[in-house]
């Protein structure tokens, strides 16, 4: 006899049953996630409402053949950190490795600098090495582990994670680990290699810690789970889309379990009804999740989850703060949705449980959610329905509000109407960042919603995307659980190959694909699935040399894969490298068993064509700014060929759908709606100039999503490290004068400084400028910053041709542009023609022409030549792109909104910024600071604060006259340094624009070094100066004593080969918090190669890279600690580093005291020691280690 089925997707919110009984009827169910009055645990109290039995029944586990889960059980504990108690064990030099990462910080605006806690509480680092060849430079200390791991374990600690280098290829010294490990008694041991067998330390690390960490909480919940279904075949959701048994289900796999069953079940519909190209739009209590799907399923192979990066494959799902929680405030301006969500507990305001506005309540308060028609499990019963008078009250409230500030009255539904425009335009900007932003073109997918709010706002969504067509499955408002009831058994397994696509190669990575292949079908065989019913897909991961960005590829022959893979990267990239050689970076096997479709259940028309059902009621909806009566339908009562035209209510259970004007649902055989539009998107939004603060936030948020889509495109299509991987770019929108509108917060140094550049190019070329001109500059006295860091800019014309409207802009640091040294970061220039080629307003396009002619005869010019002009140009076309991309999304607001309206709110947008800066500044007290350099000059700054007009005067006068050395800063980056420090002091999420800067006046005397006159060297001005005159200007505020104050930056190379990384120290404490530890501070954010990458790829091993502990200032409030980090050279190289903080000590304030200074030295093979300046260069023998010590932050405040 068959059995119940039960599919369930336990959410943030809700928990959603879909359950087929044993006659093949589908039952759905709906309850919340967290009801502790009436139930411990949702889904078996999902089970036994289905069941009918009560709570304190033993479920009959007879009737029941399957329970299938999807749970936020890991993601809630990864988010809180309520996960096992754990432990590391990694190489000895490698204990800070995770904690410092990449060295980036999280949000480059905050003083108050907030890192992810660590999930393990103890470290065990261990001496045993393996090198990038597999070559054993030092064994495994075995009595050493059994000591330490005795002396954890009697802690308490009985999780366990093993982290060595290179162990995802030579993994001898982790089984020894973890053999030992289990000697002692360790409960759960996750190892690197068998958890994610691919390069880069860092993110498998955190892989691994992950499992650690959230396997045994698991393990608990199915153990709880399995003692109440004794002999029920229960299977779990991975994050990679399939289903596992549950004693397999582990921590790494269960962050994306839910999402993971929405994305299925949305590709499985949609294919059955047609549609294989699809958005996923999934709508929730708490969030909305968006994916895509074209065929097959979008994974992404390195992702980062609260903080923590995962090496593990998972379905490619991008999530938005807004979903029907996310909670709505107006801030004196603007119409603000989310972040923040009131969750399940306490919920919307409607739940009756004192909550916020939201979302939901903005559909309650506009009619398209009833009380009547929604599930009634509210109030001290549980059995209430949702409340709308106090929703009703506190619109009331927030429109009085917003009338006090507006000076006129306004209706309470029209603030309802714009809070839900503006969760739309949320909404609309996350489904762009993974279909846009990569390539794909909207207009040939069709948008399939589903989610318990995903139907509330389908066709506005639609509208927003300029998509035509909606799919709204029967089950959509439980379409998560659903699909993992349609989902495969399925196991993944990957390994690094790391090997030239060739046919010396080819035979080696099919026996590795064969190996894999084995043991995914013995892993699924495990399962109970039988060999025949098993399919297998083999692929491979592969990037061009020298990069880091890998596409899957079908795995077949070597021809096919190559023009496979050019094919993708035409699309992804929009260019491809026929002469560059491929890498196979990984080789990837999934195993499917596959299943029994349940079939869709047919419905038939009973009733005569062009017949509708009676409506179910007429409700009172407000849409676009006015009440109107539209019908409302039951769903079940729809038959195939039924058309409801908007506007139009149809209600099911579980889910509402609001069918908007101009739409159209049709009612399909298998009782899903196809949404169509009935008339085209209008031309042309007429909304009025004015500062409509619904509107201001949208275009705050459009303006922000269009330099975001533009730094996007320039990551993917830019073939050096340093833009692709390193992330040191910026791209900006700027007005027709050549004022900032966004600049998306990519590289602190350049937010602010672009926009000189700009203006550079519209004095100098502003009367000749043509439609498909694009110009290139670097020159620091023209605009420019520092050599390395070209810009390119692009005007904006009209339709017509004739007006700019707009510019827009992109920079990005080369990896060499030539110079006295490799690098272009020489630390003994004297003249800016010593540090490069220099770029003065060169026309790279001219009228869609590229000239790369007359560019490669630029760059290969002059005494010190680029050392490597073909990826020069290729940088270069890729932020002419990256142009196009902004230029593009500009034109398509025009053509929405109107150049006026357009040009309208870029003004105000600049004005919001103002008044948020003017707010700050009239908090603020006069202040001046003397900040000495190492070689005795001073950075002097006064800031006088006119608390009348709210602004404020920033004057350098008295600052050291140029130097003859490079650290001079060109007035731009003295402008910048300015705008990002009052930025930090704006505690809100606003656009970084010109308007920040209005109500700063700012003084540099000419021929100073922080205004240096031609040829003056200045390539660490941009590196170095701007921070010291971050901290100079904190220290004139009283308000942050100083970072690190340099980036340390480090080259080494040759003529072939260059490398260049920053390497990250302490922040400054303040008056309320401390400093942290190893973090990129202020002007710089750049990421840090992972040392596997960087030993794999250079002939140079990590020894040690670790907090530099003791280092910073001491006082009520500790200043950060530095770092320290050493790098043995294995070949003859030259190496050099420009850094400062060498002599003087980084201040503290308030009695607070300095954190100590930095040092760099390199310790010969023979045991002597070199000592380096902190501009310094030297040759490097084979066995060398080049050593730095990065100063700590200073302290704030007196220690008591």
């Amino acid at each position: 006899m068959v059995g119940w089925r039960f599919w369930i997707d336990r959410g943030g919110t809700f928990t959603d049953v879909v359950a087929q009984s044993p006659s093949g009827k589908l039952i759905t169910h709906k309850l919340l996630s967290e009801n502790p009055d009436f139930y411990n645990d949702a889904p078996l109290q999902g089970i036994r409402d289905v069941l009918e039995i009560n709570k304190d029944e033993p479920i009959p586990v007879k009737t029941i053949d399957a329970v299938k889960i999807g749970t936020t059980i890991a993601t809630n504990a990864l988010l809180e950190r309520k996960g096992e108690r754990t432990a590391l064990v990694i190489n000895s030099g490698f204990a800070d490795a995770l904690r410092i990462g990449y060295q980036n910080r999280p949000d480059i605006f905050a003083r108050k600098i907030i890192l992810p806690e660590m999930l393990y509480e103890e470290v065990v680092e261990i001496n045993g090495r393996v090198a990038a060849d597999g070559s054993e430079i030092l064994p495994l200390d075995t009595k050493g582990l059994m000591h330490d791991l005795i002396r954890i374990k009697s802690k308490g600690i009985n999780s366990l994670a093993i982290v060595f280098m290179f162990s995802f290829r030579y993994p001898e010294h982790e089984l020894i680990a973890k053999r030992i490990a289990s000697e002692v008694g360790f409960t759960q041991i996750s190892v690197s290699h068998e958890l994610s067998p691919l390069i880069k330390l860092v993110s498998r690390g955190d892989t691994t810690v992950v499992d650690a960490y959230l396997s045994p909480l698991l393990r608990r919940y199915i153990d709880n789970l399995s003692s109440e279904l004794i002999g029920v075949e229960l299977q779990f959701m991975q994050s990679s889309g399939g289903l596992v048994e549950a004693k397999a289900f582990c921590g790494k796999d269960a962050i994306l379990s839910g999402p993971s069953g929405g994305v299925v079940g949305a590709a499985k519909t949609s294919s059955l009804s047609g549609f294989d190209k699809i958005i996923g739009f999934d709508m929730g209590g708490t969030s909305t999740d968006v994916s895509r799907f074209d065929g097959q399923y979008e994974r992404q192979y390195d992702s980062e989850v609260a903080g923590i990066r995962i090496r593990s494959p998972m379905m490619n799902i991008h999530t938005v703060a807004a979903g029907g929680g996310s909670i709505l405030h107006f801030d004196g301006a603007r119409y603000r949705v989310g972040p923040e969500s009131a969750g399940a507990e306490p919920g919307p305001a409607c739940y009756r449980r004192g909550g916020p506005l939201t979302v939901t309540d903005c559909n309650v308060m506009l009619g398209k959610i009833s009380p009547r028609y929604f599930p009634q499990v509210f109030g001290k019963s549980g059995c209430e329905p949702i409340d709308e008078l106090v929703v009703k009250r506190k619109f009331e409230d927030l429109a009085c509000e917003i009338a006090l500030v507006k000076g006129s009255s306004i209706d309470a539904k029209i603030v309802a109407e714009g809070f839900l425009k503006v969760a739309v335009q949320n909404m609309a900007n996350a489904i762009k960042k993974i279909s846009v932003q990569k390539g794909y073109d909207l207009s040939d997918y069709t948008l399939t919603c589903f989610g318990a709010a995903g139907g509330q706002h389908a066709c506005l969504v639609a509208d927003a995307l300029a998509i035509d067509t909606i799919l709204i499955h029967p089950y959509a408002g439980v379409l998560s659980a659903y699909g993992i009831g349609q989902a495969e058994v399925r196991d993944l397994k990957q390994e690094t190959i790391e090997k030239t696509l060739s046919t010396k190669s080819f035979d080696s990575i099919s026996l590795k694909l064969k190996s894999l292949v084995s043991k995914g079908i013995l892993e699924l065989k495990k399962q109970g699935i039988e060999e025949n019913k098993i399919n297998v897909e083999k692929s491979l991961r592969i990037r061009y040399l020298g990069t880091d960005t890998a596409l899957t590829i079908a795995f077949s022959s070597i021809a096919k894969m190559i023009d496979s893979f050019e094919s993708a990267h035409l699309k992804r990239f929009g260019f491809v490298h026929s002469s560059r050689e491929l890498i196979v970076e990984s080789a990837l096997v999934e195993s499917i068993g596959t299943n029994d479709l349940i079939p869709e259940e047919k419905i038939y028309r009973q009733r005569p064509i062009n017949s509708l059902p009676d409506s179910d009621d007429n409700l009172p909806v407000w849409i676009n700014g006015q009440e109107q009566r539209i019908p409302v339908f039951q769903r079940d009562l729809l038959e195939p060929s039924d058309v409801i035209e908007g506007p139009a209510l149809i209600i099911q259970s579980g889910a509402t759908t609001m069918i908007e004007s101009s739409w159209e649902a049709k009612v399909t055989n298998n009782a899903s709606l196809i949404i169509t539009r009935l008339e085209p998107l209008p031309g042309r939004e007429f909304i009025g100039t004015g500062a409509d603060p619904v509107m201001l936030e949208v275009f705050n948020n459009l303006f922000m999503s269009i330099a975001e889509q533009m730094g996007s495109t320039l990551k993917n299509t830019a073939h050096s490290v340093n833009i692709k991987e390193r992330l040191d770019f910026s791209c900006a929108v700027f007005d027709r004068l050549g004022g900032l509108v966004a600049n998306a917060p990519h590289m602190p140094v350049h937010l602010g400084s672009m926009g000189d550049s700009v203006k550079t190019i519209i004095n100098s070329h502003g009367k000749n400028f043509k439609p498909g001109d694009v110009y290139a500059l670097n020159a620091p006295y023209n605009g420019g910053t520092h050599l390395p860091d070209i810009t390119i800019i692009t005007p904006v014309f009209d339709d017509d041709g004739k007006n700019i409207i707009f510019f827009v802009a992109s920079r990005g640091h080369h990896a060499d542009i030539g110079g006295i040294t490799p690098g272009s970061m020489p630390p003994f220039s004297k003249s800016v023609k010593e540090e490069g080629i220099l770029i003065d307003s060169f026309k790279v396009v001219s009228e869609g022409k590229f000239r790369e002619k007359e560019l490669l005869k630029l760059l290969s010019g002059g005494e010190y030549p680029v050392r490597n002009p073909k990826q020069n140009i290729a940088d270069i076309r890729a932020k002419i792109a990256a142009n196009k991309r902004g230029e593009f999304e500009l034109n398509d607001i025009v053509s929405h909104f109107g150049l006026e309206t357009v040009h309208a709110y870029m003004s105000h947008v600049q004005d919001n910024a103002e008044k948020s800066m003017r707010k700050v500044i009239v908090n603020l007290d006069n202040g001046k600071f003397n900040y000495p350099l190492d070689d005795g000059s001073e950075i002097c700054v006064s800031i006088k604060i006119n608390k009348i007009d709210q602004s404020a005067v920033v004057d350098f006068t008295g600052t050291s006259s140029q130097k003859s050395d490079n650290f001079n800063a060109p007035a731009s980056v003295c402008r910048a340094s300015v705008l990002y420090v009052f930025r930090t002091l704006i505690n809100d999420i606003i656009p970084m624009n010109e308007g920040c800067l209005k109500p700063i006046k700012i003084i540099i005397p000419e021929g100073c070094m922080l205004n240096p006159q031609f040829p003056a060297a200045v390539v660490a001005g941009n590196v170095e100066t701007s921070s010291h005159i971050t901290d100079a200007i904190y220290g004139a505020l009283g308000l942050l004593a100083a970072s690190q104050g340099t980036m340390n930056n480090f080259t080494f190379g040759n003529e072939i080969t260059q490398y260049y990384e920053t390497v990250c120290g302490g922040s400054g404490a303040g008056p309320d918090f401390k400093g942290i530890d190893a973090v990129q501070t202020h002007m710089t954010n750049s990421r840090l190669t992972d040392p596997e990458i960087l030993e794999w790829r250079f002939p140079v091993r990590v020894e040690s890279f670790q907090i530099r502990r003791g280092s910073g200032g001491s006082g009520r409030f500790k200043g950060g600690d530095g770092t320290i980090r050493r790098i043995r050279f294995l070949q003859p190289m030259l190496a050099a580093i420009l850094a400062g903080h060498r002599v003087v000590a980084p201040f503290g304030l308030e009695g607070g005291n300095s954190g100590s200074v930095g040092k760099s030295y390199v310790e010969r093979c023979d045991g002597s020691i070199v000592e380096l300046d902190g501009a310094d260069q030297i040759e490097m023998s084979a066995g060398d280690i080049f050593t730095i010590l990065t100063p700590g932050g200073g302290g704030f405040g007196q220690k008591s």
